[in-house]
């Protein structure tokens, strides 16, 4: 079981480095000013979310289940599971969103500018600030 939560570690820890870096580039891709500069981070964005960001989910959510499963009831039993999966939820649908803002940069579609992707870019801290206290401290 120990080797299944460092892995379910590792992975979220890797998820997380991609859902931080992602949406930073986009701020600097909804600033670029250059042909050339835009180029360079529509396969930044790309080889990121397919190459290190999704894979690392698909670990993450594994592993997590694989986790659930050496105890179902009596994980379901605490109120701090479900909190954490509503979160986990949360940030799937915000990894997925995501995905759809690579699409539109590669396409040429975006019309945001950099300062809504600086706020953007902070909606996982609180995700993981949540899922960590939620996970450790187990308050309720």
């Amino acid at each position: 079981m120990l080797w299944v939560k460092a892995f379910h570690i590792i992975a979220m820890v890797c998820w997380f480095a991609g859902i931080f870096y992602l949406p930073r580039l986009f701020v600097y891709h909804a600033a670029c000013e250059d042909e050339a500069g835009r180029e360079r981070f529509k396969v930044m964005e790309r080889k990121l979310y397919r190459g290190i960001t999704t894979p690392s989910m698909i670990a993450t959510l594994i592993f997590g289940l694989w986790l659930i499963g050496y105890n179902v009831s009596g994980y379901f039993s605490q109120g701090w599971l479900p909190a954490k999966l509503l979160l986990v939820g949360a940030l799937i649908v915000y990894h997925f969103y995501c995905g759809h803002l690579v699409k539109v940069f590669r396409d040429d579609r975006n019309t945001r500018s950099h300062v809504f992707y600086r706020w953007f870019n902070e909606l996982p801290v609180f995700i993981l600030l949540a899922v960590v206290i939620l996970a450790v401290v187990k308050p309720f």
